[in-house]
């Protein structure tokens, strides 16, 4: 009598979701940001002391969300109609840490003798403010290094400036082609010769603001944002 087969039993494949990093907890010193003068011209600046990091960028990079998602949700004015920010506006953390909001560049709708101005008054603090102690350069992560944001960061090598620059906007691209992108950037950057470094970010996501705290307080001389509550550009 012939022996009944054995069935052989499936293993059963179970698939498991791939775990996202928690998001990074905002430290208390850039959530208690406020807003502390304007300044048209390099003569009406606060005193030249302190630290101070300045955040700039094209007219329609999303300085502004970058700056509000990394602090507080209205503290620098955001527009539909890139180019308002005329003023060097300064925001204080402590009584000798500041973020400082530069006029955004490039946005073609502006008068010419505006952007002129604006220019002028960009370059000088740029050049000639003692307490900047670094620079985070906004760019679209679809349209990086215009030729304006290259001259500044010569600029800024030039004086031995540290620029971090955030690809904004980063969840307008796939993961692949943003990652690719965030390389491209890397290599050109090291290929300038400057202290410079470079990451994805998404304001609308709120992804990358980990790390770009963590650079934030290297600069500022604070306590760094502990490991497991940064977020990298490998969570984007």
């Amino acid at each position: 009598m012939r022996q009944a087969r054995k069935k052989k039993t499936q293993q059963k494949i179970v698939y498991e979701p791939e775990k996202k990093a928690k998001p990074a907890a905002q430290p208390a010193h850039f959530a208690q940001a406020s807003f502390l003068i304007s300044a048209p011209t390099l003569r009406e600046c606060p005193d030249d002391e302190g630290l101070e990091i300045a955040f700039v960028g094209r007219s329609n990079a999303g300085k502004s969300s970058a700056l509000n998602c990394l602090t507080s949700p209205r503290l620098a004015r955001t527009s539909k109609t890139p180019g308002r920010t005329q003023l060097i506006n300064f925001f204080t953390l402590d009584e000798q840490r500041r973020l400082v909001d530069l006029p955004g560049y490039g946005y073609a709708k502006v008068p010419e003798a505006m952007r002129r101005e604006w220019g002028k008054h960009l370059g000088a603090y740029i050049s000639e403010r003692k307490c900047l102690i670094g620079m985070v350069m906004l760019m679209d992560a679809r349209h990086p290094l215009t030729d304006f944001d290259c001259q500044l960061l010569e600029v800024a090598a030039s004086r031995d400036l540290p620029v971090h620059v955030l690809l904004t906007k980063a969840d307008k691209l796939k993961r692949g082609p943003a990652k690719n992108q965030l390389l491209a950037v890397r290599q050109e950057l090291k290929e300038m010769q400057g202290d410079f470094s470079v990451q994805l970010f998404s304001s609308l996501k709120g992804e990358g603001c980990g790390e770009a705290w963590k650079k934030l307080d290297t600069w500022l001389a604070w306590p760094p944002v502990k490991p497991d509550e940064q977020q990298t550009a490998d969570d984007l």
